[in-house]
C-alpha cells in the first residue's frame, strides 16, 4: 500500500503463516485483480514463524512504536532521547520496521521523522500445525 492509503488505514494485522499459506493467499490476491474485483482487505503483515514474530515484536520495540504514536517525534533523534535509548541501536529498530511497513519516514531536511500509520496493532496467532506450531498438549 502507498503511504497515502496507509494513512487512512487505522488497524495492521499481524500473523504467522507457512510460506504455502502466505504463497496461496498472494496468488489468489493477484487473481481477483486479474479479474478486474476490488482487493479489500485489512493491511497484514506475515511471520513464517513464532520465533521471528516474537523476535521481532519485542516488549521494546512496542514500547518504541507506542512512544511514536504518542510523542510523535520530529527525527530519530528526537525518538532516541523519548524513549531513552542510544541513537544508533533506534536507527537500526527504525529501519527495520520500517522495511517491514510497520512505521515510514517523512523526511524534511537531513531529518527523518518515524511515523506509526496505525491506531490499533492486532496480533492473530494461528495454532495450526503448517505454521510452524509445534507445541502438543499434555493429556
Amino acid at each position: 500500500m502507498e503511504r497515502e492509503q496507509l494513512r487512512a488505514e487505522s488497524t495492521l494485522v499481524v500473523t504467522v503463516k507457512s510460506s504455502g499459506e502466505f504463497h496461496d493467499n498472494v496468488t489468489d490476491g493477484i487473481e481477483t485483480l486479474e479479474r478486474g474485483d476490488a482487493v479489500n482487505s485489512t493491511p497484514t503483515l506475515s511471520f513464517s514463524s513464532y520465533d521471528d514474530l516474537m523476535g521481532t515484536l519485542t516488549p521494546r520495540v512496542l514500547d518504541l512504536i507506542e512512544a511514536i504514536r504518542r510523542e510523535k517525534p520530529a527525527s530519530i533523534n528526537e525518538t532516541a532521547r523519548v524513549v531513552n535509548r542510544d541513537v544508533k541501536n533506534v536507527h537500526e529498530e527504525l529501519s527495520r520496521l520500517a522495511q517491514l511497513g510497520i512505521i515510514f519516514f517523512e523526511e524534511d531536511g537531513q531529518s527523518k521523522r518515524p511515523v506509526v500509520w496505525f491506531d490499533e496493532l492486532i496480533i492473530n496467532l494461528p495454532f495450526d500445525p503448517e505454521t510452524g506450531d509445534t507445541a502438543t498438549a499434555a493429556p
